[in-house]
C-alpha cells in the first residue's frame, strides 16, 4: 500500500469522529432548537441521550466501571461552599430578572419541588453528564484541543445544547456550569462528583425560581 494510502486509512477514523462530533453536538441541538415544537423537545432529547449512550458504550477502551473512579477525591467542603454560592447567585439572579417567580415552587408547590428534586438528578443531571463529560472527553479526545481549551469547548458545547430555551440566562448559566462540571470530572477524576454538583445546581435553580427559564412551555423563539 502506498504512503498516501496509509495516510488516508489513518485519517478515516478521525474524519468520522469529526463528522460524528459535529452531528451530535452541533447539528442535533440546532435542529431541536430551530425546528422542533416545544412539546417535542424532551422526546427528542431522550432519543439524543439514548444515541449518546450507545456511542459511549462503543467507544474503544471505555468501560462503564471507570465511572466509579475518584470517590476519594471528593471534597465535602467544596460541596458546601458550592451549594451556598449557588443559592446566593440564583437568589440574586431571580430577584433581578423574574422577582414574581422567586421561590414560587418552594412556597406554593413544595410537593412539585420535591418531585423535581428526586427526579432531576436521575433523569437530567446523570444523562447529561454521561454525554458531556465521558462521551465528550473519552470518545473524541483525539480531535479535541489540548489543555484548558478543551474545557472551554466543552462548556460552549454544553451551553449550545441548551439553545432550545432561547435564553441568555440559560446560556450563561450552562456555560459556567459546563466549566465547573468539566473541572469536577477531569481534575477531581470523578464522574459522580460532576453529577452531584450538577444535581445540586439544578435543584437550587428550581427552588429559587429560575426553573421558569428551563421550562419548555415558556420557550419563545426569536423568529
Amino acid at each position: 500500500m502506498s504512503e498516501q494510502g496509509e495516510l488516508t486509512r489513518a485519517a478515516v477514523p478521525e474524519m468520522r469522529l469529526r463528522l460524528e462530533f459535529g452531528a451530535f453536538f452541533i447539528a442535533a441541538p440546532l435542529l431541536i432548537a430551530v425546528l422542533f415544537p416545544p412539546n417535542w423537545m424532551f422526546p427528542a432529547l431522550f432519543a439524543f441521550t439514548g444515541l449518546g449512550i450507545i456511542l459511549l458504550h462503543n467507544t474503544p477502551g471505555f468501560s462503564w466501571a471507570e465511572l466509579r473512579y475518584g470517590w476519594r477525591n471528593w471534597s465535602w467542603r467544596e460541596v458546601v461552599l458550592f451549594t451556598v454560592a449557588m443559592a446566593a447567585v440564583c437568589t440574586v439572579l431571580v430577584k433581578a430578572t423574574r422577582p414574581d417567580a422567586a421561590f414560587f415552587l418552594l412556597i406554593h408547590r413544595p410537593e412539585m419541588l420535591a418531585f423535581i428534586w428526586v427526579g432531576y438528578p436521575l433523569l437530567s443531571a446523570l444523562p447529561q453528564e454521561l454525554l458531556f463529560r465521558p462521551l465528550f472527553y473519552r470518545r473524541y479526545h483525539g480531535i479535541l484541543p489540548t489543555g484548558r481549551a478543551a474545557d472551554v469547548l466543552n462548556a460552549a458545547i454544553f451551553s449550545f445544547a441548551h439553545l432550545m430555551y432561547w435564553s441568555w440566562i440559560v446560556a450563561v448559566m450552562t456555560f459556567a456550569g459546563g466549566l465547573l462540571f468539566s473541572w469536577a470530572y477531569r481534575k477531581r477524576g470523578s464522574f459522580f462528583y460532576a453529577v452531584l454538583l450538577h444535581a445540586i445546581a439544578g435543584n437550587i435553580i428550581f427552588a429559587a425560581g429560575l426553573g421558569i427559564f428551563f421550562y419548555s412551555g415558556n420557550v419563545q423563539r426569536p423568529f
